[in-house]
């Protein structure tokens, strides 16, 4: 198994941060699903403000850059990372899904 960590910032809006939170609550299972698919086991996110720190668990043979192929395949991933840079602080060379 491996262990990845990830941090981000989410724009400084406690509107947009509540928002950013239910759209996680209320989950979609077809992002779920590609995430299971790409080999992760487990991810727990944290926030602290308007900072979020990702601690995902993984098979041994998950790579980020065959997860960045499978989502950039996958219509509903592409959508939710549409509706997700909406409430990040990121430049496009961070983000995974761009590559």
């Amino acid at each position: 198994m491996q262990r990845f960590c990830f941090t981000l910032d989410l724009r400084p809006d406690p509107e947009l941060i509540a928002e950013y939170i239910e759209l996680h609550r209320s989950g979609r299972p077809e992002i779920h699903k590609g995430i299971r698919d790409a080999g992760v086991l487990d991810m727990q996110i944290f926030i602290a403000g308007n900072q979020l720190f990702m601690i995902m668990d993984a098979t041994d043979s998950f790579t980020l850059d065959h997860k960045a192929a499978m989502d950039r395949a996958n219509p509903a991933v592409m959508e939710w990372e549409r509706l997700m840079s909406r409430f990040q602080n990121v430049d496009e060379e961070s983000d995974l899904t761009a590559r």
